[in-house]
C-alpha cells in the first residue's frame, strides 16, 4: 500500500528523512519496498490490517520512537435536518455495529478539491465522484471502510440480513452475482443493495446526479467478509480491511468525520445519526496473560520489567504488573494478538532483532535401541524416512502439496468417496480436504511439463480426509506416486521409452518387498473411475485393499490437456503398518531352478498362472517368475507361450531329484487341469 508522506507527518512527524522513515518501519516488521516523490510503498503483512491506514502507520512510528500520536479531534456533527430512515438488522450477529445518516441537498457541481485529489492518487485510488472520494479519503485515514447509497434509490428502508438463495445483484463492477443463503447483504424492502462489506450494487450507488445520500458506517465480522469475497472471486478495498480486521469502536468517529468534509466540500444538510450498535455483540476486550519465565525461555533475554512497561506503553496497550509478568488488555484494533507469544513478537519488534543474543542451541540427545530391522521400525513406528530413501533410489522426487484441493478434480479423481468442503476457503481452487494425494501430484505434473520436462517421477506422503458423518472428519496417512513421459533422463547408452503400466508396478513391487509383505500382496484387476479400465489394479494384503495403481483415465487426460500416458498409485501407510511383521530363517541349503513353458489361452491372467503353481508346489516353492512370453509362429492363435521360473529350496535339508520331479508333475497336472495348459515342446 502507498502512504503519503506529508499525510502521515500529519499524524506524527518525527526529525527524520524519508529514507529514516523507510528504514525504521522495515525494522519492526513493516517493509518498506520502495519510496520516491514522497510517498512510501509499505508490504503490509497479512495479519495486521490495523496498518491500513494513515492513523494505523502513525500509531506504530509513534510507538518505536516513544513520542506521542498528534491528536485529531473529529466533533459530533449537530444535525440540520431531522430525516431519518429505518434500518433493521436481522441478525447482529452479522452486523454488531450498523451507523447511518442521511443527508439531503448536498451540492451535485460539487468538485472533489485538488488537495484531496492528491492524496488519494498517491495512495494508488482514483477519483470517482466527491461522495465517493470522501469516503475513501476517510477509509485511507482511519481504516474505515464506508458506503453512500442514493436516497432515492432505497425503497422504504434498509435491511441487514442474509441473502435467499438465487437472489440475483449487478454490483457496481458491472458483474452479475447469484448468491448463496449464507452471504450478508444490505437490502431494501424489494432489493438487494449490496453484499455487505464487500461491494456496492450498481442500482444504489451515487451518481453526477445524486443529491440526496445515506452513509453507511458498519462493522462486519471478519470470517463472513473473507467468506463472501471468495465465494464470488470479488476484490475491493473495503473487503481487504474488513477481513483482516476493523477496529469495531471507530464506526461513529468515522462516520462524523464523512459528514464534516461533505458539508465543507459539497454543502450537504446531514440528518441524525440512527445507531443499531448491538453492544453485547461486540466482542470483549480479550485479555493475555505474559510471564516473565515464558518471555525469558523464549527470547533467550532476562528484561527488565520497566523496558517491558515502556513497550507496552507506547503502544496504547492497558496492562496490569503481577507478580511475575503481565496481564494486558488486546487494544480492539489489535486482531493478530491473542496468545503471549503474540506479545512476545511485540516486545521483540520493539526492543529490536539485532539486540537478540546469539546462543549455542543446547539438548540431550537419547539413543534409542533399535531391536528390529531399520526397515521394519519405520513402518511399525510410521517414520517413512526409508520410504522416502527407496523412492529416492527408483529416481523419484518428493512434493509437499496442499491438504486443500479444487472440488472439480477431486470429485473426477475419487468421486465415491464424499469430500469434506471448507466453510472459508482461500481461493476457489483450495476448497475442499484432499481424499487422495493425486490432485497435487497432478499440479504438479502439469507444472513440470508447461516447463518442457519429460522425465517425471513424482510421491507424496501426506494426509487425506474422509468426510464420514456431517460432524467428523477422519485422517489416514498416504503414499502416492505418478510417473510421466520417458522412462530414464536422456542418454547416450540406453534406448529411450516412455514408462508403462508395468514400470510404476514394478515400483510398487519394490516397495513392498522391502517390508516383506510382497508375497502375501496380490494385483486384481479392477476399474476405478479415475483409471484407464485395461490399466488399473487393486493391491490387496490377502483379501484386503490397501491401495491401487493404473494409468488414468484417457478423458482425465483430455481434460487435463495431457497427451501422453500418466501412471500413479496410492498404498493406505495406515493399514501397511498394521500388517504383521513375518520373519523367517534363511535356509542354508542350495536352491534348484526349473524352467515351466507351457501354452495357455492368451486371455488368462499371469497372476492366476503363478496362484496355482504356487499352490500345486506347496512350501517348497520359494519364488516364481515370468522370463520369456511368446506369440507367433508355431503358436495357435488365442493361445500364447508363457515359460516361468521355478525356485525351489527345502529350510532343512537338501532337496532330491525325486521330489523337484514329483512337484514339476503336480504342477503341470494342476496347470492342465484348471486351465487346460500344455506342456510347449521345442
Amino acid at each position: 500500500m502507498h502512504y503519503s508522506e506529508s499525510w502521515l507527518r500529519e499524524w506524527v512527524n518525527p526529525d527524520l528523512t524519508l529514507k529514516e522513515f523507510s528504514k525504521l518501519l522495515t525494522k519492526i516488521g513493516l517493509e518498506v519496498e520502495g519510496y520516491e516523490n514522497h510517498i512510501l510503498d509499505i508490504a503490509i503483512p497479512p495479519n495486521r490490517g490495523d496498518c491500513l491506514s494513515m492513523q494505523g502507520i502513525a500509531r506504530e512510528i509513534a510507538a518505536v520512537l516513544h513520542i506521542p500520536l498528534k491528536k485529531h479531534i473529529i466533533p459530533s456533527h449537530p444535525a440540520a435536518i431531522e430525516d431519518v430512515l429505518p434500518i433493521h438488522v436481522r441478525s447482529h450477529k452479522q452486523a454488531p455495529c450498523y451507523i447511518g445518516r442521511i443527508i439531503r441537498n448536498i451540492n451535485r457541481h460539487a468538485v472533489t478539491p485538488a488537495w484531496l485529489q492528491e492524496r488519494l492518487e498517491a495512495c494508488g485510488l482514483n477519483c470517482i465522484h466527491p461522495i465517493v472520494d470522501i469516503v475513501n479519503y476517510v477509509m485511507l485515514e482511519l481504516g474505515q471502510p464506508m458506503h453512500a447509497f442514493d436516497l432515492n434509490s432505497i425503497h422504504r428502508e434498509i435491511q441487514v440480513r442474509l441473502s435467499k438463495s438465487g437472489e440475483v445483484i449487478i454490483l457496481l463492477d458491472g458483474s452479475q452475482k447469484t448468491l448463496d443463503n449464507q452471504t450478508t447483504v444490505i437490502a431494501d424492502a424489494t432489493k438487494l443493495l449490496a453484499i455487505a462489506g464487500v461491494m456496492g450494487g450498481a442500482d444504489s450507488g451515487v451518481t453526477s446526479q445524486t443529491t440526496d445520500i445515506v452513509l453507511e458506517s458498519a462493522y462486519f465480522p471478519p470470517a463472513d467478509i473473507a467468506r463472501a469475497r471468495q465465494q464470488y472471486r470479488l476484490q475491493s478495498e473495503s473487503a481487504t480491511r474488513f477481513e483482516r480486521g476493523v477496529d469495531p469502536t471507530i464506526q461513529q468517529v468515522a462516520i462524523e468525520r464523512v459528514t464534516t468534509l461533505i458539508v465543507e466540500i459539497a454543502q450537504g444538510e446531514p440528518g441524525p445519526l440512527i445507531n443499531r450498535t448491538h453492544k453485547t455483540a461486540i466482542t470483549r476486550k480479550k485479555q493475555v496473560t505474559l510471564t516473565q519465565k515464558h518471555l525469558e525461555k523464549v527470547t533467550g533475554i532476562c528484561f527488565k520489567n520497566k523496558d517491558v512497561d515502556s513497550i507496552f506503553k507506547s503502544l496504547h496497550f492497558e496492562y496490569q504488573s503481577m507478580r511475575h509478568g503481565w496481564r494486558v488488555t488486546i487494544p480492539p484494533y489489535r486482531f493478530d494478538l491473542s496468545l503471549p507469544e503474540d506479545l512476545i513478537e511485540e516486545i521483540i519488534r520493539f526492543y529490536g532483532l539485532d539486540q537478540l543474543p546469539v546462543q549455542v542451541l543446547k539438548g540431550v540427545l537419547t539413543v534409542i535401541p533399535n531391536t528390529a530391522s531399520i526397515g521394519t521400525m519405520s513402518r511399525a513406528t510410521g517414520d517413512w524416512h526409508i520410504l522416502r530413501q527407496l523412492l529416492s533410489d527408483q529416481g523419484y522426487s518428493e512434493i509437499i502439496s496442499y491438504s486443500f484441493v479444487e472440488k472439480t478434480l477431486q470429485l473426477a479423481l475419487n468421486p465415491n468417496q464424499t469430500s469434506f468442503e471448507l466453510s472459508n476457503p482461500m481461493t476457489a481452487e483450495m476448497s475442499v480436504m484432499r481424499t487422495n494425494l493425486w490432485p497435487g501430484l497432478i499440479q504438479s505434473l502439469l507444472y513440470n511439463l508447461n516447463r518442457q520436462q519429460n522425465h517425471i517421477c513424482l510421491f507424496e506422503i501426506g494426509t487425506v480426509f474422509f468426510n464420514e458423518d456431517r460432524s467428523s472428519l477422519a485422517e489416514h496417512p498416504r503414499l502416492a506416486g505418478l510417473i510421466a513421459g520417458s522412462c530414464f533422463e536422456e542418454q547416450w547408452g540406453l534406448q529411450t521409452r516412455d514408462v508403462d503400466f508395468y514400470d510404476i508396478k514394478g515400483h510398487v513391487e519394490a516397495l513392498l518387498r522391502h517390508y516383506n509383505v510382497l508375497d502375501q500382496c496380490s494385483f486384481i484387476a479392477e476399474t476405478h473411475a479415475a483409471l484407464h479400465p485395461g490399466q488399473a489394479a487393486g493391491i490387496y494384503y490377502l483379501n484386503q485393499l490397501i491401495g491401487k495403481v493404473g494409468a488414468l483415465h484417457p478423458a482425465l487426460l483430455l481434460d487435463l490437456k495431457v497427451t501422453d500416458p500418466v501412471f500413479v498409485f496410492e498404498l493406505d501407510l495406515k493399514l501397511l503398518q498394521a500388517i504383521p511383521i513375518k520373519l523367517s530363517a534363511i535356509s542354508s541349503f542350495p536352491t534348484i531352478r526349473r524352467d515351466l513353458a507351457i501354452l495357455i489361452r492368451e486371455t488368462v491372467p499371469t497372476k492366476e498362472i503363478q496362484d496355482t503353481i504356487q499352490l500345486a508346489a506347496g512350501d517348497l516353492l520359494k519364488s516364481v517368475f515370468v522370463f520369456d512370453v511368446y506369440q507367433g509362429t508355431g503358436v495357435p492363435v488365442g493361445q500364447k507361450s508363457i515359460a516361468f521360473a521355478l525356485i525351489l529350496q527345502h529350510g532343512a535339508r537338501t532337496l532330491v531329484d525325486a521330489e523337484v520331479a514329483s512337484t514339476m508333475e503336480r504342477t503341470v497336472a494342476l496347470l492342465e487341469k484348471t486351465f487346460g495348459a500344455t506342456l510347449r515342446n521345442g
